[in-house]
């Protein structure tokens, strides 16, 4: 059977700093017919944190199942990759591997067309502005420094190229965001074609 998915499924990922706001909100405003969802995963690092993950993103892909060919794009600001990256980088006490593989499996089934973006600076000194800005969250586990988003932006990066080594169905595209917003703006149309 072949798929004639009707709508968009976006993932932006990504570290700290490295524009994911500004592009889902560009996504939602821009793209007609799109539902922004912001997630910021569970605050519990502990093994029984492995559990309420895995519970959140199961449910979470069950709603997008169920959003299949209704015309509606959904854009994701981070999902279940960002919990995996989390994890490789031992800010949890737990490895979430074989649910994240279990997971992007599924994901990689559903009825949309599908985009996975990751962002990320080529001149990572950029990450200072952009992490000193006022409201910018601080995690317990995670303290968000400019050598932690470095780290996490090697890692988005290296899941990038393994989700499109592997899922020749996602489109997979890795975006420089050293740019000016409206530089950004355009790679991001060209993308998804809007």
């Amino acid at each position: 059977m072949i798929k004639m998915a009707n709508s968009k499924l976006i993932i932006v990922e990504g570290p700290q700093g490295a524009g994911k706001t500004t592009v889902t909100d560009f996504i939602r405003h821009g793209l007609k017919y799109t539902n922004l969802y912001r997630l910021c995963g569970t605050s519990d690092s502990t093994p029984s944190g492995k559990e309420k993950a895995k519970d959140m993103y199961v449910d979470l892909l069950d709603y997008i199942k169920r959003m299949e060919n209704k015309s509606i794009n959904l854009v994701f600001d981070r999902t279940f990759f960002t919990e995996e990256i989390y994890c490789r980088l031992d800010f949890k006490q737990y490895k979430f591997s074989d649910v994240y593989e279990d997971l992007l499996e599924k994901f990689s089934k559903l009825d949309f067309d599908i985009y996975y973006i990751t962002l990320y600076l080529e001149n990572t000194d950029l990450f200072a502005n952009r992490l000193s800005r006022d409201g910018k969250a601080v995690l317990d586990y995670a303290k968000f420094t400019i050598e932690s988003s470095i780290n996490q932006q090697n890692q988005y990066l290296k899941m990038a190229d393994e989700i499109s080594s592997n899922y020749p169905n996602i489109k997979v595209f890795k975006v420089s965001n050293d740019c000016n917003e409206q530089e950004l703006k355009s790679k991001i149309k060209d993308i998804l074609n809007f």
